[in-house]
């Protein structure tokens, strides 16, 4: 896979803090061969890694299998959905609000593709020692006691997930919160009673560690800690609101 500077990544991927994970495209069903169109899609992000990168947190194939496979469909049956429902939302946040008001296809589907990109962008290669600094170290010292503390109650969050699903950091006005949703919703949802917005998230879906840890999710969130891009985390940190 060719990997791309951190300038086209950023270009090519939307920006989480001001809620345009959506794009204002129209497009047309083409497999239908309908006229219908929406103002709005989903696009897939690029990596800013290849797929080897992660290791031997995440192996070569899981993270391809992620990407192409899963990531994609979630794309593919997102935008579908959109068409077929007649999808009006001035961006993603405005969606979520009202994601109650769709199929379950939207709602496990969008919020599969707006998950992933974010858990793609808050990933790097494996550092020792990886920690968060500046701003974002000073929120979690404030809002959990130490940085050992929040990743116990992170872990904990995980690990307490039964079944498919994510856990969360958040942003609800200056406070951080940890919580966790079930499947592909998300804390933007109006279906969650766990609100906030997402700056950190771990998927703990068996497709994300199974290939390398079978069923031992916790060795997965352990190792997880390593390849954190606090430096993004920070990054949505500051300009979310």
């Amino acid at each position: 896979m060719k990997t791309t500077n951190r300038r086209d990544f950023v270009r090519g991927s939307l920006t989480l803090a001001t809620g345009l994970l959506l794009t204002n495209k129209t497009f047309a069903d083409s497999t239908l061969g309908s006229k219908v169109t929406s103002k709005f899609k989903f696009e897939k992000a690029s990596l800013n890694y290849s797929y080897n990168e992660l290791e031997p947190v995440i192996d070569t194939a899981t993270m391809e299998i992620h990407y192409v496979r899963h990531y994609g469909t979630y794309i593919t049956s997102a935008n579908e959905a959109i068409i077929s429902e007649n999808v009006s939302a001035a961006h993603v946040k405005d969606l979520f609000s009202r994601i109650s008001n769709y199929s379950t296809k939207l709602r496990n589907n969008a919020g599969g593709a707006f998950n992933h990109e974010l858990f793609w962008s808050i990933l790097r290669k494996p550092t020792d020692n990886n920690v968060p600094t500046g701003q974002l170290d000073q929120a979690i010292r404030s809002s959990f006691g130490s940085f050992d503390s929040f990743k116990e109650q992170f872990s904990k969050a995980a690990l307490g997930q039964f079944g498919s699903g994510w856990a969360w950091l958040v942003k609800d006005g200056n406070q951080l919160k940890i919580g966790s949703t079930p499947n592909q919703d998300n804390p933007l949802m109006n279906v969650s009673p766990f609100k906030g917005t997402p700056i950190l998230g771990l998927d703990v879906w068996e497709h994300a560690y199974y290939l390398n840890y079978q069923n031992k999710r916790a060795d997965y969130v352990d190792k997880w800690w390593e390849i954190v891009n606090w430096e993004q985390v920070e990054h949505l940190y500051r300009t979310s609101k």
